[in-house]
């Protein structure tokens, strides 16, 4: 079982940069799948990206490509979402996921989630 805590959420102006940050609990995070998911109110969560176990394969939603960077750092036990170039859209409750083998993109271990606004 792993335990994760997002951080790094805030009010930011379009235009700006963020970095989100996910932090595991346990020994065995290089053995998780981990995702990076957002909501808004009333809308269906949406799949943001994906990085693989050993970091080396990472995918991301169409709507974010190019302006959003997924990283992790297995020794630390942390997963990170950089997002460039913020855009009102980008508005929504962040959160990290985790799961061994993420089959379907079905999650098991979810975080608290991070608020991220982005003003005009």
């Amino acid at each position: 079982q792993v335990q994760l805590v997002e951080s790094g959420g805030g009010l930011v102006q379009a235009g700006g940069s963020l970095r989100l940050s996910c932090a595991a609990s346990g020994r065995t995070f290089s053995s998780y799948v981990m995702g990076w998911f957002r909501q808004t109110p009333g809308k269906e969560r949406e799949f943001v990206g994906v990085i693989s176990r050993t970091g080396l394969t990472i995918r991301y939603a169409d709507s974010v490509k190019g302006r959003f960077i997924i990283s992790r750092d297995n020794a630390k036990n942390m997963v990170y979402l950089q997002i460039n170039n913020l855009k009102p859209e980008d508005t929504a409750v962040y959160y990290c996921a985790a799961d061994p083998e993420a089959s379907s993109g079905l999650f098991h271990y979810w975080g608290q989630g991070t608020q991220v606004t982005v003003s005009s």
